[in-house]
């Protein structure tokens, strides 16, 4: 039976300039959750945030875009990817129903550092 014997030479690798050393990795795909905004009044009031994406995969059309999204678009992402993929889909952020009781006597979803924590998890939600 023959032994194989693993080869130990170096890589030969070419010099690294500086626009290799700085510029932009090959392939990226990069999402950004921000700028939430609320929106309407009343039991119509909701909040948005905004969904920019850059990259330079070829698959992609277009090698920007910004969209504006609730907290349900993400819940039928989510629902659409467990559904439709063989690949475990990470959880949302929760929905928070306890803040949305009435006589709590702050904004409840509607609270800044609430909405701040909800962008946050959205971001990680959707790099994952």
């Amino acid at each position: 039976m023959a032994e194989t014997i693993a080869d130990t030479r170096r890589l030969i690798s070419k010099p690294q300039n500086l626009n290799d050393a700085y510029g932009p990795p090959s392939n990226f795909l990069e999402i950004d959750v921000g700028k939430p905004q609320t929106v309407g009044v009343g039991r119509g009031r909701f909040t948005t945030y905004e969904i920019r994406v850059k990259t330079n995969l070829p698959i992609f059309k277009l090698k920007e875009s910004t969209v504006r999204r609730r907290y349900s678009d993400f819940e039928w992402l989510r629902n659409e990817l467990e559904r439709e993929s063989k690949v475990v889909v990470p959880p949302l952020p929760g929905k928070a129903l306890l803040r949305q009781l009435p006589f709590r006597g702050d904004d409840g979803i509607f609270d800044d550092s609430f909405i701040e924590e909800r962008k946050q998890a959205l971001e990680q939600f959707i790099n994952k």
